[in-house]
């Protein structure tokens, strides 16, 4: 893997399950695993003392409220001109990133969404990230960095690039402004800083970690509705717990992060990292739901890896599995979901996809 400017050292991925990690909470009732049981369920700071690599953090997150902007600059020459359209361009959307900026940038060069530089190539294209673009990979940062130029660059050109809060930016904002302030999990104490460490949070990652990058992503849209897919990044029904409309749950969501109180938002981190809702019996009823609220007539989703909705991977055995083998989206659910993270943590694949699917 190649290194781009500002990017640490290279970090060599293994075809593991152990890189897909399901914190305890999603099940609820499930009690945390201890250190070196089943790869899929995080595990909280014991009271023998800290993880690995554990390193505190300082609670100095800025409080974003609703007047506040964030400032991005766009290299004149670098960003296209704008240009009238007789309508919107084609919509392109992208499962998630983790931090591998290298295999993000080959994707949206191979949809011809950059050029060779790296900067927007796609005219009045829209272009939608569904979230998690930190931990686990090498350059979550310089990952954030490129959606934020390449969205002031497509709006330059009458285009738009956009993106929506996973639950890893949730993860990452915690870890930043709680550290260690401990939480009533449901299974115990847990705390923000040891469960970021221990779902792949990446130590260049916070060292590099401005306050620009902490406003854009405390801004974030929380699910979007465009050309009549629902856009989420989690695979979850818990969205209704914030509102009837997609705008009371974007408002809802970013209130929550602005009141700054450490129990509700771990509340939102822990109901969207939530999972699975649309992949067994009852699936499909449940995306009925999401969709009947909210609109639309499919979901389209991240944060679940394809590798595990289709059973491929997934085993308990902690034995090495093989390469996971994901071409384009996963349509489940009676045709209804469409699933986007094509597992690129695990050796898999990152996604870049135009919608409407071709039939």
């Amino acid at each position: 893997m190649t290194q781009g400017a500002g990017q640490g050292p290279a970090v060599e991925r293994t075809a593991t399950v152990r890189d897909f990690r399901v914190p305890a909470y999603v099940h609820e009732t499930a009690p945390y695993a201890a250190p070196g049981t089943h790869p899929g369920n995080a595990v909280p700071p014991g009271e023998e003392g800290h993880p690995e690599g554990y390193t505190p953090t300082q609670r100095d997150l800025p409080v974003i409220r609703r007047g506040d902007t964030v400032q991005v600059t766009v290299d004149p020459e670098a960003a296209p001109a704008a240009h009238s359209t007789a309508g919107p361009g084609p919509l392109f959307v992208v499962g998630d990133v983790h931090g591998y900026l290298d295999e993000l940038e080959s994707a949206l060069r191979e949809k011809g969404l950059i050029d060779d530089a790296g900067h927007w190539n796609a005219g009045t294209a829209r272009l939608w990230f569904l979230g998690d673009f930190t931990d686990r990979g090498p350059d979550g940062i310089g990952v954030i960095d490129l959606v934020m130029r390449l969205s002031a660059e497509a709006a330059a050109s009458g285009g738009y690039c956009k993106a929506l809060m996973g639950n890893h930016e949730l993860l990452l904002l915690g870890a930043k402004r709680f550290g260690d302030t401990p939480v009533n999990s449901g299974a115990g104490t847990a705390t923000f800083q040891a469960a970021w460490l221990l779902n792949g949070g990446q130590k260049t990652d916070m060292d590099r970690l401005q306050d620009h990058h902490l406003q854009w992503m405390a801004r974030l849209d929380a699910l979007e509705e465009v050309d009549g897919h629902l856009l989420v990044h989690s695979d979850t029904t818990t969205y209704l717990d914030y509102g009837r409309s997609i705008e009371e749950v974007n408002d809802t969501v970013r209130e929550t992060l602005t009141r700054n109180d450490v129990e509700e938002v771990w509340d939102l981190f822990r109901k969207l990292t939530k999972r699975f809702s649309f992949r067994d019996e009852g699936g499909a009823d449940a995306v009925r739901s999401l969709l009947e609220t909210y609109g639309g007539t499919r979901i389209v989703h991240g944060h679940s890896p394809i590798p595990y909705l289709t059973g491929e991977v997934g085993s308990e055995d902690g034995e090495e599995e093989p390469r996971p083998a994901v071409e384009g989206p996963h349509v489940y659910a009676d045709g209804l979901a469409i699933a986007m993270d094509g597992g690129v943590t695990m050796a898999g694949k990152l996604l870049v996809q135009q919608l409407p699917l071709a039939s």
